[in-house]
C-alpha cells in the first residue's frame, strides 16, 4: 500500500465508501483533486453540499427535485392519466433516457425484501394508491426490477391495485436488444417467453 500522508489517506477512505468507487479509482479521484486549481475544487465541493442541502423527494411521485414538486410533476405535456410505478429515482432517469414514455411516475422508494426486514409499509404504496383514486388514473405500468424482490412487489402491486378500476400491465423483461438466443441464459429466456405480446 502507498505511503500517503494522512489527509490523502482520509480522502482516499472517505471515496472508496462510495457506490463503485474502489481505492485505485478514489487514488485517481485524489491525483485529480491535487492537480485540479482551488477554484475547480472549491466549485466541487459547493456542489456536493448544495446537493445534499436542496435535494429532496417530491411532495407527489417522491422522485429527486430541488423543488417542492420535481419537474416531471409539473410538466402540463405529460400524459396525467398513466403512472409508471418504479423503485428508485434513478429508474426515472433510466425511463426518461428512452424518450418514449410521456405519462407521470411513481417511485416506490424501494421493494419488498423481506429478508431485508423490508414490507409494503415501508414502501410508498399508500402514496401510489391515494394518487390512483384522486388523480383518475386510467392505466398503472408496474416497472419494477425483475428480480426477486421486484418480482414480489409488482405481485403485490397488483394486488392491492385491483379494486381500482384501472388498467395495470408490467413491463416486458428478457432479452436485450441485439442479443443473440444462443447466448441467453435459461432465466432470461424464460422470462422473455413470459413476457411475449401479440404482434
Amino acid at each position: 500500500m502507498a505511503n500517503y500522508p494522512d489527509s490523502i489517506e482520509k480522502l482516499i477512505e472517505r471515496l472508496v465508501k462510495l457506490p463503485g468507487i474502489g481505492r485505485r479509482s478514489a487514488e485517481r479521484i485524489v491525483t485529480y483533486v491535487l492537480n485540479a486549481n482551488e477554484q475547480e475544487v472549491s466549485e466541487i465541493a459547493e456542489a456536493l453540499t448544495r446537493v445534499k442541502q436542496s435535494v429532496h423527494f417530491c411532495t407527489i411521485c417522491h422522485n429527486l427535485s430541488d423543488e417542492e414538486t420535481c419537474a416531471i410533476c409539473r410538466d402540463v405535456r405529460r400524459v396525467r392519466d398513466v403512472l409508471c410505478v418504479v423503485e428508485k429515482p434513478s429508474d426515472v432517469a433510466s425511463l426518461e433516457k428512452t424518450g418514449t414514455f410521456h405519462g407521470l411516475y411513481h417511485v416506490l422508494l424501494g421493494a419488498i425484501a423481506p429478508l431485508e426486514g423490508k414490507g409494503p409499509q415501508d414502501l410508498r404504496i399508500d402514496t401510489l394508491l391515494k394518487r390512483v383514486d384522486a388523480e383518475h388514473i386510467k392505466e398503472v405500468i408496474i416497472a419494477t426490477d425483475s428480480d426477486t424482490e421486484g418480482e414480489a412487489t409488482a405481485l403485490y402491486l397488483a394486488k392491492v391495485l385491483k379494486p381500482f378500476d384501472v388498467t395495470i400491465s408490467r413491463i416486458g423483461l428478457g432479452l436485450p436488444v441485439g442479443s443473440n438466443l444462443e447466448y441467453a441464459d435459461p432465466a432470461t429466456l424464460s422470462m422473455a417467453l413470459e413476457s411475449r405480446r401479440p404482434v
